[in-house]
């Protein structure tokens, strides 16, 4: 692999993704397989003025056997000094970068059940960390890099390490590594995308209707002073990050009570490494009050079981058909970038910042606004060719968003151009 474009990427995260400033410490959360880039991501944080670089390495490989072999209670636990890693650098105001990089079936012998519930005490234990992540107190961003199991299953048939070198070759792609300077790259990108915030934000809709050829027919309320964000965020002092590399969405929330109808998945879901596939949510006054899926059932049940917030949403998120991860025409099983593929939506936790003037509200005011709350953020896929969304207003007007899985503003733009 390039070690010049290796540099570049690494230089893009800190630079662009988490943004670093002089004297700020990193904490990056890595596998264990992605050592050695990790490590050229620290240097790289030193090189740039970073006071220290704390690495919490992850074995998803004795995740696995922990869940088979340990005792049912344990899983009820959470380690105080776990909890004070975290709670001590968010309190210094480190910046903090995951690298998602996961066997999408590597816990598809466990039982669901186990895992959902490490999944509740660890949020449990961490709700005032994730939540001062979701506010943007803290610059963060997520990565991602290629292991051998993932690699293999997104692009099977071919050897290992065929696989590898295909696979960073389509992230150094996504992105924009590949181009002569990234950073200017990704300024450029950040322009092209507050084009669509813009075009949101300007039109202040009521209501967006969805519909597409897979069955999904839903209305999503959308709250009063909700705002759409995209590319970039911005601490409350001010400072710019990229929370995801790569993105091509813009997102709010809805509104908590008001999801009316039936979505249906486009791609798989990798959900604490198992697939859910071919499955659908019923919505009735914002709450899942039915669901289906063809593979993964009981994993999609123990999701939207955590708690009584992850049986609404907390994001809806656009992103065009023809974006550049969608036309690789690849499946990567991994949220990350197949959620840059595909118009998506949220099951739990909204993200505050997407309602004006959040930060100066407590949590009651912001639940009175209809922003949910849960343990839980998981982003799932609909977006797909044929996609239709329409835009209703307060004034009841109804504005063309999407037509043919795209914006249509852009559309109508290119016309008038011809």
């Amino acid at each position: 692999m390039s070690s010049e474009l290796l540099e570049k990427y690494v230089r893009l995260i800190v630079k662009t993704g988490i943004n670093l400033q002089q004297g700020q410490t990193l904490v990056v959360t890595s596998p264990i397989e992605s050592a050695s880039f990790t490590r050229l991501l620290a240097e790289t944080a030193y090189e740039e003025g970073a006071r220290d670089v704390v690495i919490n390495w992850r074995d998803e490989l004795f995740s696995k056997i922990r869940y088979m072999k340990a005792p049912e209670e344990v899983f009820d636990e959470f380690p105080d000094w776990q909890k004070e890693f975290y709670m001590s650098y968010v309190r210094q105001d480190a910046a903090f970068v995951t690298i998602s990089a996961t066997d999408p079936e590597l816990l598809k012998d466990v039982n669901p059940a186990r895992i959902a519930k490490a999944q509740k005490t660890g949020s449990t234990a961490l709700k005032e960390y994730r939540e001062r992540l979701m506010s943007n107190k803290n610059t963060w961003c997520v990565v991602s890099i290629p292991t051998q199991a993932w690699a293999k299953k997104v692009f099977p048939g071919i050897s290992g390490e065929d696989a590898v070198n295909k696979l960073w070759a389509t992230i150094f792609k996504v992105v924009r590594v590949d181009t002569e300077n990234p950073v200017a790259a990704w300024e450029e990108h950040k322009k092209n995308l507050k084009k669509s915030m813009e075009f949101m934000n300007s039109h202040n809709f009521k209501f967006l209707h969805y519909r597409s050829s897979l069955g999904t027919d839903v209305k999503i309320e959308l709250p009063e002073n909700h705002v759409w964000l995209g590319g970039s965020e911005y601490t409350p002092e001010g400072r710019e990050f990229v929370a995801n590399m790569p993105t091509e969405e813009i997102f709010t929330l809805p509104k908590r009570t008001g999801v009316n109808g039936k979505v249906v998945s486009s791609r798989p879901l990798n959900y604490n490494g198992n697939l859910i596939e071919n499955f659908s949510l019923t919505f009735k006054d914002g709450k899942i009050v039915d669901f289906q899926a063809e593979k993964g059932y009981e994993t999609l049940k123990n999701l939207i079981g955590t708690d009584e917030g992850s049986h609404y949403l907390g994001e809806v998120a656009l992103v065009p058909f023809d974006s550049p991860i969608s036309k690789s025409n690849i499946l990567f099983f991994n949220t990350l970038f197949d959620e840059n593929a595909s118009c998506h939506l949220a099951i739990g936790k909204a993200y505050p910042v997407c309602i004006k003037d959040s930060g100066k509200m407590t949590e009651d005011e912001l639940a009175k606004l209809g922003v949910n709350d849960s343990l839980v953020h998981e982003d799932f896929m609909i977006g797909t060719a044929d996609l239709e969304i329409t835009g209703v207003t307060a004034a009841g007007e109804e504005i063309p968003v999407f037509r043919n899985g795209n914006f249509a503003f852009e559309r109508l733009f290119a016309a008038t151009k011809n």
